[in-house]
């Protein structure tokens, strides 16, 4: 279905025009919008919740205050003409012609916007899986020969595809560098050859912040694209407003809240989102990591409350952390001052929204890290021994044994994973003096036991 613009600029449903741009009389709305992909908001940067509030609203089929779903994986044409005109590119979502869900679908297109407006950016395509969009986007920015630059601590998925897949898949090879060493990841870029500097924004499990203005500076010297990988940090950074060309999430984290998606997102210039829809060379169109059109109508309906969401992960982090501390505990958090990046992700951040909602407590050895674990999750309820992380609950992992395993003893050693690290994404269930009562008790269980045990 088209949709009709009022000047409060909300989007209500209509009918399908015919490809002749005439109206038909009472029979077709002709929709007057810019690009699907774009968010038609102004350039200039405002507060992530502010540019999402600024972002159309698109209202149901019916005016109900809710966009509908448009369920369908292929679209009808009103004239025979049409198909032939959609097909070589003359006719697209812009004008609200639709071939196919695998290219483009309504419902999808709004989560785009949504997640364009959020990140700051020209346009924006949602996945099936944060790991899809880092693929895609790899594969639309490098050919075979090409080269990658990226951080040596990344999520261990990316390290694999950047590792193993796409070298030996793809001839596109990796060189591992230390992101806060900027005279190495100089050094690294190969002229001609190196086409992505890839790095994550606070980075997976070690939260190490990049300096995403300065990496930016460094790479576009050298004519290279910065991808960032934001999972970890939205609202609370924005890395399009601090350099990067292109912005990669899982959605299925924080952004979705509910550890009940798998979802990613490609944010970026517009007319790489649109080579990456094309039908001969599109690494989305071609590869197809699809989102079902349900999904994005879930996502869509989150969207609006995640900046109440991230402030309060965030809140807790920090309360959580400066308490760990004090009980004499090895944390790993932005927010407190002896982090080393702590300042500089004080310059970077975005007012009001925290210092991250993840802190790590470093056990030294595993055995150590999953006693603890076992007391918080089986004595106590402070949280989950689960990956992942944006859940509402707090969820636990050994890092090294688990998200990171795909990196071997000396790359986990060089990106500075300890053999005990637990990483933690901070919940924002019950009180908070509820649940820091409830670690109290299962750290003083595990010292009591450790006592016991020496």
């Amino acid at each position: 279905m088209a949709e009709t613009k009022n000047q409060q600029g909300f989007v209500f449903a209509g009918k399908k025009r015919s490809s002749t741009g005439q109206d038909g009389g009472d029979d077709f709305i002709v929709a007057n919008k810019k690009s699907m992909l774009s968010t038609g908001l102004p350039s200039i940067w405002e507060d992530p919740a502010a540019s999402l509030a600024s972002a159309r609203h698109e209202f149901g089929e019916h005016g109900g205050v809710n966009m509908s779903i448009e369920a369908s994986a292929t679209f009808t044409v009103m004239e025979p003409e049409t198909m032939r005109r959609m097909f070589s590119g003359e006719l697209g979502p812009d004008r609200d012609f639709f071939i196919y869900s695998r290219h483009f679908n309504p419902t999808v297109l709004n989560l785009g916007r949504q997640m364009a407006a959020l990140e700051g950016t020209e346009a924006a395509y949602c996945t099936a899986s944060g790991m899809s969009a880092i693929s895609s986007v790899l594969l639309q920015l490098c050919s075979s020969g090409g080269h990658v630059v990226a951080s040596r601590t990344l999520y261990g998925g990316t390290h694999a595809l950047l590792t193993h897949f796409l070298s030996r898949a793809c001839n596109i090879t990796t060189t591992f560098v230390d992101i806060n060493d900027h005279e190495m990841v100089k050094n690294a870029v190969v002229e001609g050859k190196t086409k992505v500097l890839y790095f994550e924004s606070m980075s997976n499990p070690t939260l190490t912040v990049a300096n995403i203005p300065d990496l930016s500076r460094i790479a576009h010297d050298k004519g290279v694209k910065v991808v960032v990988d934001n999972t970890f940090a939205p609202m609370v950074l924005s890395p399009a407003r601090l350099g990067a060309d292109v912005v990669v999430h899982s959605i299925s984290k924080f952004i979705s809240g509910g550890a009940d998606i798998i979802a990613g997102a490609v944010c970026g210039p517009a007319n790489l989102v649109n080579s990456m829809m094309d039908l001969q060379h599109g690494a989305l169109m071609l590869l197809g990591p699809t989102m079902n059109a349900k999904v994005a109508f879930e996502l869509s309906e989150r969207i609006p409350h995640l900046a109440l969401r991230m402030k309060e992960h965030c809140h807790r982090a920090m309360v959580y952390a400066t308490k760990m501390k004090k009980l004499g505990l090895k944390v790993i958090y932005p927010g407190l001052e002896e982090h080393p990046q702590h300042e500089l992700l004080k310059s970077m951040a975005n007012k009001e929204y925290g210092f991250g909602g993840l802190l790590c407590i470093d056990m030294e050895t595993e055995e150590k890290a999953n006693r603890l674990m076992n007391h918080l999750q089986n004595c106590t309820q402070f949280g989950f021994m689960a990956v992942s992380l944006g859940y509402y609950e707090t969820l636990m992992s050994c890092s090294g044994s688990s998200t990171s395993s795909e990196l071997n003893d000396e790359e986990q050693a060089l990106a500075g994973i300890s053999p005990g690290l637990v990483r933690m994404s901070v919940g924002f269930v019950g009180t908070l003096a509820q649940k820091w009562s409830q670690f109290e008790k299962a750290f003083s269980r595990l010292q009591d036991s450790e006592l016991y045990k020496n």
